[in-house]
């Protein structure tokens, strides 16, 4: 097996023109701009994921204002690693250099590390797992969960909890604590994103073969209260962010739009990134300091 932890710094202008196994997709970042309540400008437009043009870039997270963390796959790779993007510096780093994959990377809530969905292979038998690496790469990291072994996508609520995309037929939303393995079931054919809410309430998106999908808010600390329809999801669209605000932020295509409980009845387009030529915009992040970081394919 390879090493865990590689340390190396390259210019993030280096190109690579191969096909990837993956779908190809690339990340691009703007700076985000609030003019008036129904107004954004987006501005310094940047593309941070040159260094692997043609190949699989994905699952951006801000760190901080300045350090990225996502998830590549280079042509020549067989599966994907985590790449830092020091974004003052325009450096990158390779954080993991494994045989699995690694995806989703996320900052713990204790700063010192950070976590990743971690796909392994065990004969036939494949384990998608949450795994916990030291910021400092100091060591090869380990599994957050003992028995949890179908995680395919997650957020940290707080120290000791987490909420689990958990893949079943249907998929279930789930609360574990990372102390015990213990898991409760929040809801049934949910999408693959879900966010903390400015109020400590997670929202969700709620799928349905028969209805429109909708976006869901659910109180974790009163679990015999249902959840709240906050809007529904733009059509076959699934990705949110929410800024500090509460705002809700989707794509559809190459445009942008947002929704605030307490001033949209609909949501409302900001922004369309065509001149760009960036179209089928799906994950975005947002940083502190409203720097936002925008997947497509």
């Amino acid at each position: 097996m390879r090493q865990y932890f590689v340390v190396s710094l390259f210019c993030m202008l280096f190109s690579v023109t191969a096909i990837a196994q993956l779908p190809k997709s690339n990340i691009y970042m703007f700076d985000m701009t609030q003019v008036t309540d129904s107004t954004y400008q987006f501005s310094n437009p940047r593309y941070l994921t040159q260094f692997n043009a043609n190949g699989y870039n994905n699952h951006p997270a801000f760190f901080s204002d300045s350090i990225l963390y996502i998830s590549s796959q280079l042509p020549s790779e067989a599966q994907p690693d985590i790449y830092e993007l020091n974004l003052r510096n325009r450096t990158k780093l390779r954080v993991t250099y494994t045989a699995e994959g690694e995806f989703s990377p996320r900052l713990t809530p204790d700063e010192f590390n950070f976590s990743a969905v971690r796909q392994e292979y065990r004969g036939r038998d494949t384990l998608i797992r949450v795994w916990q690496f030291p910021v400092d790469r100091l060591s090869n990291g380990k599994p957050i969960f003992k028995y949890i072994d179908n995680s395919g996508y997650y957020e940290w609520l707080d120290g000791y909890r987490m909420a689990l995309f958990m893949v079943e037929e249907p998929n279930v939303l789930a609360v574990a604590d990372v102390r015990t393995d213990d898991v409760n079931e929040i809801a049934t054919n949910v999408g693959r994103c879900f966010k903390v809410m400015p109020n400590g309430k997670l929202a969700y998106v709620q799928k349905s073969n028969f209805e429109s999908w909708k976006i869901m808010e659910k109180n974790l600390y009163r679990p015999r209260e249902k959840a709240t329809m906050l809007i529904e999801t733009l059509q076959g669209a699934e990705d949110f962010a929410v800024l500090p605000d509460g705002t809700l932020i989707m794509a559809k295509g190459s445009k942008l739009y947002k929704y605030n409980r307490y001033r949209d009845e609909v949501w409302e387009e900001i922004a369309d990134f065509r001149y760009y030529e960036i179209r089928n915009i799906s994950r975005i992040a947002v940083s502190e300091d409203y720097k936002i970081a925008l997947v497509a394919n």
